[in-house]
């Protein structure tokens, strides 16, 4: 299981200050012990200005508001900047991440996200706002996220795909 690479786009202090945050999911486990049960908690959220600049960040801790915290703290960290057309992304991209597979298609204005939860929230903090989604295999949150994430680096636009061919574009 390879990790995906995110383009690491450095982001100045203003733009950090802008970006908004929204808990994905909290999971809760157990450790038993000689006195009985001891919990834990890790939180997955995703970070975004709603204008093309998304990360994701996860987070462990005794308690759900510090690792929630972390998680934020750890997703400022992960911010990558998303190539978009629009409202919409430029071309259908594909992306696995463990056994989750999750498959974006550019939609026409006025479509709206069709999504699941883990998607659309990722998509909504990029600021994209018209496109079609599925997944397939797992649903698990934090590979789902992870995949779209890997997904939306995966986007170019005409002029970087016309830069990697070698080719003008007229």
């Amino acid at each position: 299981m390879a990790k995906p690479k995110y383009p690491n786009v450095p982001i100045d202090e203003a733009l950090q200050a802008e970006v908004r945050d929204d808990v994905v999911q909290i999971n809760r486990s157990a450790a038993v012990v000689k006195g009985g049960r001891r919990f834990s908690f890790s939180a997955l959220s995703v970070i975004g200005d709603g204008n093309g600049l998304v990360g994701l960040g996860y987070g462990k801790a005794k308690e759900v508001p510090a690792a929630v915290e972390k998680s934020v703290k750890d997703g400022r960290k992960r911010l990558m900047r998303v190539i978009r057309n629009g409202t919409t992304i430029p071309h259908q991209v594909e992306a696995v991440f463990c056994s989750s597979r999750v498959r974006l298609i550019p939609a026409a204005p006025g479509t709206g996200v069709i999504a699941g939860k883990a998607v659309r929230k990722v998509l909504e903090h990029a600021g994209i706002s018209d496109i079609l989604t599925k997944v397939y295999g797992s649903t698990n949150a934090l590979n789902v996220v992870k995949a779209t994430m890997a997904a939306l680096a995966q986007l170019r636009d005409k002029k970087q795909t016309a830069e990697l061919r070698g080719v003008d574009i007229a």
